[in-house]
């Protein structure tokens, strides 16, 4: 009797990491690359579901392949960027800073920040601060340390 793909699926959070870097190798055949344990549960649960039901069809791939060519026009070094943290154009991100309520709005290429354009979060986050701050951790968009401040909590 063979494991339905949900069980498999299942037993993938109670497997320590050097197993489910063992069952990578018995899935695709390769090395894992240097994945969090949720990558590698996520990246083990779709597989395990595409090798039961199927894949994508040759042509979904197609066309997700002119996708991406459309959205980045072939360069692979835009394909790598994640944006996913980065809301969407429009939004606004208030955080308050030692009683100081701040504003940034997204734009579609950068951030406004009091009149002020800027390519990214970090320096917006060192103007208000004094200090090195990533962005995005700074303004709640990415988990990390965060500012030792009473008042530095995300006003969002």
């Amino acid at each position: 009797m063979t494991i339905s793909p949900v069980a498999q699926i299942a037993q993938l959070r109670e497997l320590p990491v050097d197993a489910l870097k063992q069952r990578w190798r018995e899935l695709f055949g390769s090395e894992p690359g240097p994945f969090n344990r949720r990558t590698l549960e996520d990246r083990l649960a779709y597989r395990l579901q595409e090798l039961r039901f199927g894949g994508l069809s040759a042509q979904t791939l197609k066309r997700l392949e002119a996708m991406g060519q459309e959205l980045d026009g072939g360069k692979s070094d835009v394909r790598k960027v994640r944006s996913d943290r980065v809301p969407q154009p429009g939004t606004r991100l208030v955080r308050e800073w030692k009683g100081v309520e701040h504003t940034v709005t997204v734009l579609h290429d950068g951030f406004d920040y009091q009149g002020q354009p800027y390519k990214s979060l970090s320096p917006i986050a060192k103007r208000i601060t004094g200090t090195s701050w990533n962005g995005l951790v700074f303004f709640g968009l990415k988990s990390g340390d965060r500012p030792h401040d009473d008042m530095c909590e995300p006003a969002f």
